[in-house]
């Protein structure tokens, strides 16, 4: 394949493939090309563990109920060697996993999948009669109290129930409250007193919808019922006006998992957000693609399928343009980095990172380590150095500051150890050339992977990477100038 002819026939091939095989999968499984053109669709993945003690064993979750703006598009539970089946029971729906015989560490799963739909509204059905809660001494003391102060400033249970939420959250807190919230959380304490009041409450849990977040669990909020409808309530903060980004989860009594026959047992969720045709959801998920894996490792694909890109714009800044950079594909390293970060923040982080570990390494120098030994020492001090960052940046409310723990370990200690030889043996004004290309194309690099329709192409159609394989190949024999050269020849042209 060194020759000019099938080297083309290659390059070709690899194009023909990517293309053809989108086109054809976007046509089959009706996989829009444009993320504008899809809906989006959430997966919610319940993962439960725990250990059988043999024998028979039962497994319960709660399923979230009809909601308002949220409509159900599919259901599914998996594992091996159980039985499933869902069920109603008392108006709850449940999942139920059932095994004559087991023993040792169970996973069974559980998938949702459902799109946000403002037109789907669900009938609220009025809650009975409300049961006023009985308190011990002193705690029912506290509680009138509470609502002796609470009740002549509002006018309807949503504003007693702001009320209230401003009297638990008190900075300072005074006795009665904070002889409540030493027996009571903020959400039981919440329902409590305004059951107290003779106002309809239930605590709930939610689920908070974040794309690729994993092993997530369920926030407990309360309901409270006026005139026509349920309304949500942050303890924290109050009324939660919008939520488009939290799914409700469970609404009775019940705790959200049961195990029988079993131990140590546990729910956590992972969840991911797919831009999908809904005419061909149901034949992409069960397709030969990245959305028939598990949430979980969807989320980290998302970022993997990036690094051919990065890759792309390293072969191109280094061969065409010419930008020398510290080591061949560090900046993909760091501009998937920043993914996670936000630019600004993560390049603040990881210029000053460098820079006190280049202050480091150089009392290294003295101590005349072995490399592997310095390796070593380099990444404990970038440990330290990460460690007392995020520390710093917490204690002054910088919240950013603490996603620096995002940058990998080794690699910022090799380009600690690298830059700090390139001084030695070329001097400082390399370092800065190197350093400053290195983080100019991460930078690029990070800009081109964080475009919404890459993201989608290189997710959903993971076959156009063949395209960026032939670009590289084809990068890879150029042997022309590069473009920061010509001004350095310019004038053999000009002779």
């Amino acid at each position: 394949m060194t020759q000019r002819g099938p080297f083309l026939f290659l390059v070709a091939l690899l194009f023909s493939a990517g293309i053809g095989t989108a086109t054809l999968r976007h046509q089959e499984f009706r996989i829009p090309l444009l993320p504008s053109s899809q809906q989006s669709v959430w997966e919610v993945e319940a993962r439960i563990q725990y250990n059988a003690t043999g024998g028979p064993t039962q497994v319960h979750l709660t399923l979230p109920p009809d909601q308002d703006d949220w409509r159900m598009v599919s259901e599914t539970g998996a594992s091996s060697g159980f039985g499933f089946d869902i069920e109603t029971r008392h108006g709850q729906r449940l999942a139920q996993w059932t095994r004559r015989d087991a023993s040792g560490e169970q996973t069974l799963f559980y998938k949702l999948q459902f799109v946000q739909d403002p037109d789907f509204s669900v009938e609220h059905q009025p809650p009975g009669k409300v049961s006023e809660p009985t308190w011990d001494e002193p705690y029912r003391t506290a509680a009138q109290q509470i609502l002796q102060s609470a009740l002549p400033i509002s006018a309807d249970p949503h504003t007693l129930a702001k009320q209230i939420i401003n009297s638990i959250n008190l900075n300072p807190t005074n006795q009665n409250v904070s002889l409540l919230r030493e027996r009571y959380a903020n959400p039981v304490l919440l329902e409590r007193l305004l059951q107290s009041a003779n106002v309809p409450a239930r605590t709930v849990q939610v689920l908070e919808l974040e794309d690729g977040r994993r092993r997530q669990t369920l926030l407990t909020y309360v309901q409270v019922w006026d005139k026509d409808r349920w309304y949500l309530f942050n303890p924290a903060t109050g009324r939660v006006p919008d939520t488009p980004n939290l799914l409700l989860w469970n609404t009775s009594s019940p705790a959200v998992l049961e195990v029988l026959g079993g131990s140590n047992s546990r729910v956590s969720f992972s969840m991911i957000s797919q831009a999908q045709s809904m005419l061909g959801m149901a034949e992409t998920g069960t397709s030969f693609s990245l959305s028939s894996l598990p949430i979980a490792e969807q989320g980290m694909f998302k970022l993997i399928m990036l690094l051919p890109v990065g890759a792309l714009v390293v072969v191109f800044m280094r061969i065409i343009v010419g930008i020398k950079t510290a080591g061949t594909f560090m900046p993909v390293l760091i501009a998937l980095a920043l993914l996670q970060t936000d630019l600004v923040p993560g390049v603040i982080s990881f210029v000053l990172v460098v820079t006190i570990g280049l202050l480091m390494r150089s009392y290294l120098s003295a101590l005349n380590l072995l490399l592997v030994a310095r390796i070593a020492v380099l990444v404990i001090l970038v440990i330290g150095i990460i460690s007392v960052i995020s520390i710093i940046s917490y204690q002054f409310g910088l919240i950013s500051g603490l996603t620096i723990m995002f940058f990998p370990m080794i690699i910022l200690a090799w380009t600690i150890e690298r830059m700090s030889i390139i001084w030695e043996e070329q001097g400082p004004r390399d370092v800065l050339v190197q350093g400053g290309g290195s983080l100019l194309v991460a930078v690029l690099a990070f800009m081109l992977m964080d475009v919404e329709i890459v993201r989608h192409l290189a997710f959903n159609f993971p076959e156009l990477h063949l395209c960026v394989l032939a670009l590289v190949l084809m990068l890879g024999r150029y042997t022309g100038y590069r473009l920061l050269e010509l001004k350095r020849f310019a004038s053999f042209s000009r002779s």
